[in-house]
């Protein structure tokens, strides 16, 4: 009885294996768009950062800002963009295309948020202590930022039967840090059909 147990796990694990499907992997270019579940991915990501900072570079606060400020470039700060989907999305790849799309533009300058911001503040306090003292970075030199960009990604869902359709809202706003004024407010809609 023992043997016919063992010998029948052992054809019934050949049986998994064989039936086992092959996995194929190959390399592409990470421009290359995919879309293979709906969910909102890397490409979604990118085209909602480009598209929303052209859209907040070509509103009136920034020639306004810099016709009281002698043509001064803008000093800007992304703060949190919350993900309020029921999905998992790293918004912090989604402010990383943000910023890069605000560098890559020139128009503003660009100081570092959060948890960065406090990594460099520490590397400040140790060279007080452990830097040269013609290499030491002072402390009351930091940019402090004009503006603060802050926003939400959210979607909604309709479905029916196996259909379904997913709409992404990713919304930004732009508010004057001295004065609390909001400036601006932008938008950027994805749409997803999803069939299966």
């Amino acid at each position: 009885m023992k043997k016919i147990f063992k010998l029948s796990i052992i054809v019934f694990a050949l049986v998994i294996t064989a039936c086992s499907p092959s996995r194929e992997v190959k390399r592409v270019a990470p421009n290359q768009q995919f879309d293979l579940s709906g969910r909102w991915n890397d490409t979604d990501a990118k085209l909602t950062a480009e598209a929303m900072i052209t859209q907040v570079l070509s509103e009136a606060w920034l020639p306004e800002y810099q016709k009281n400020n002698e043509g001064k470039r803008p000093i800007v700060i992304v703060g949190l963009v919350n993900n309020k989907t029921s999905e998992h999305i790293s918004t912090e790849d989604f402010i990383k295309d943000v910023e890069r799309a605000f560098l890559m533009d020139r128009r503003v300058r660009l100081v570092q948020a959060g948890e960065k911001r406090e990594q460099l503040r520490g590397e400040r306090a140790d060279q007080q202590d452990y830097a040269s003292a013609e290499t030491t970075k002072k402390w009351g030199k930091e940019l402090g930022a004009d503006f603060i960009l802050q926003g939400s990604i959210n979607s909604t869902v309709d479905s029916f039967n196996k259909d379904k359709v997913v709409n992404y809202k990713i919304n930004l706003e732009l508010t004057n840090i001295e004065t609390n004024e909001i400036v601006w407010i932008g938008d950027k809609e994805i749409k997803k059909v999803i069939s299966d």
